[in-house]
């Protein structure tokens, strides 16, 4: 037994290399992302946006019903009665006749019908355009929060080495006999909120790549996935009012507004069209057995009691309500370009408080007490007093960036066109 599991090892070692050279490599990361390449992939592979083109496709087909025309009708009849005649032996002649009758519509109810079914395909594309804006909002905001993520994660990681440093720097001293114990573990037990930060911060970006990747349809998503960009603050040249023209002028929902106005105006016209008589048209042709008969008839429905009424009404109220609609549509346009303008006023002011000022003035205030610490020059307290302010004041600087970034895509979205120079 021994001298067959020798001989299977051997055979195994010679075997191996082959086995290792045939062995598939670890395919490499993907080149990460940017902004740009975000939207257009969630935009072609989003899974809801997908079903709302689907259903367009849908909406748009009942055009083509509505573009149909009335379709004759004909009646075949024969009948053959062999029963004897009263008054002779003969039997009864054969009796065949064919009748092609047609509706014709009156009150051009086939224009309004399909204007109507244009009409709704009208505001059901701009209902999907409306989901899509909302879509590249997420992706953007999301995409934002995980270069926020990636960014903190590195704050997290740096201020974490350093401090180690520290660490060790203080362990040196306290063999030295320069500090006491207890100094040596309040600086020891400062580490954990350290390494609590970078934990966080860790988690923070796997869920942010987890949410961005979910926008793409992806219900697995995937450790190495990753994406590049800036958080700088960019410097825009656009005013208020043209902010207001460009949201007036592209967005969608006020777009769909303004085409369920139209829409409920055919659906009017449609109805006026209904309450007019329609006409059928008859032709017949008769053969009974040797002679031939040919008519013609007319029919005509009297409108007396009915003469659609209730939908006449119900329409009109329904092109004051729609008329109405827009004029809040355009209200509400007007005041989400507004507040997203004055949210992003006061981000970018924030931003250059911190980044012309506060987050320079901190890094100093720490470096110095931390060569003055590890020199012996200053207080404990003063140097982890120090520390904590130039983490507080990195991270809420890191914040004021990502929310300019927001409020940019937020006025991105409020005015439906891409704001960024």
């Amino acid at each position: 037994m021994t001298q067959k599991f020798f001989y299977v090892l051997c055979a195994i070692s010679m075997a191996w290399p082959s086995l290792a050279a045939q062995s598939p490599s670890p395919s490499p990361p993907a080149a990460p992302i940017t902004l740009q390449q975000a939207v257009d992939r969630a935009v072609a592979d989003n899974p809801s946006l997908a079903s709302a083109r689907e259903h367009l496709s849908a909406v748009r087909a009942t055009m083509l019903t509505a573009e149909a025309r009335q379709n004759p009708t004909l009646t075949l009849l024969g009948q053959g009665v062999t029963l004897p005649e009263v008054n002779n032996n003969g039997g009864n002649p054969y009796y065949y006749s064919a009748n092609v009758s047609r509706l014709f519509e009156r009150g051009q109810k086939r224009k309004w019908r399909m204007e109507g079914a244009s009409d709704t395909a009208a505001v059901t594309e701009s209902q999907l355009n409306d989901q899509q804006r909302q879509l590249v909002l997420s992706v953007r905001q999301a995409f934002t929060n995980m270069l926020a993520a990636k960014a903190a994660l590195g704050i997290a990681e740096e201020n974490l080495t350093d401090y180690r440093k520290t660490v060790d720097l203080s362990k040196q001293r306290l063999d030295a006999g320069d500090i006491t114990r207890t100094d040596f573990e309040r600086i020891d037990l400062q580490q954990a909120q350290f390494e609590a930060d970078d934990d966080t911060a860790r988690l923070n970006l796997q869920q942010a790549s987890a949410q961005l990747q979910q926008l793409f349809g992806v219900d697995h998503p995937s450790p190495t996935f990753d994406i590049t960009g800036t958080l700088e603050p960019p410097q825009l040249t656009l005013t208020m009012a043209d902010a207001e023209t460009r949201a007036l002028a592209a967005r969608p929902d006020y777009q769909a507004a303004k085409q369920s106005l139209l829409l409920a105006q055919a659906n009017q016209h449609f109805a006026i069209a209904n309450g007019t008589a329609d006409p059928t048209l008859a032709s017949e042709y008769e053969r009974s057995g040797a002679d031939n008969t040919f008519g013609v008839s007319l029919s005509i429905p009297l409108r007396i009691f009915d003469r659609n009424q209730g939908e006449k009404e119900r329409t009109r109220y329904e092109v004051d309500s729609s008329r109405l609609a827009v004029v809040a549509a355009r209200t509400q346009v007007v005041s989400d370009v507004d507040q997203a303008w004055y949210a992003l006023d006061t981000a970018q002011q924030q931003a250059v408080r911190y980044n012309t000022h506060y987050l320079a003035e901190a890094g100093r205030v720490r470096d110095n007490l931390q060569f003055s610490y590890r020199n012996g020059n200053s207080t404990l307290l003063d140097y982890l007093d120090a520390l904590r302010d130039y983490r507080s004041i990195h991270l809420s600087s890191l914040n004021a960036n990502v929310q300019v970034w927001l409020a940019i895509h937020q006025l991105s979205y409020a005015t439906a066109t891409d704001i960024i120079p």
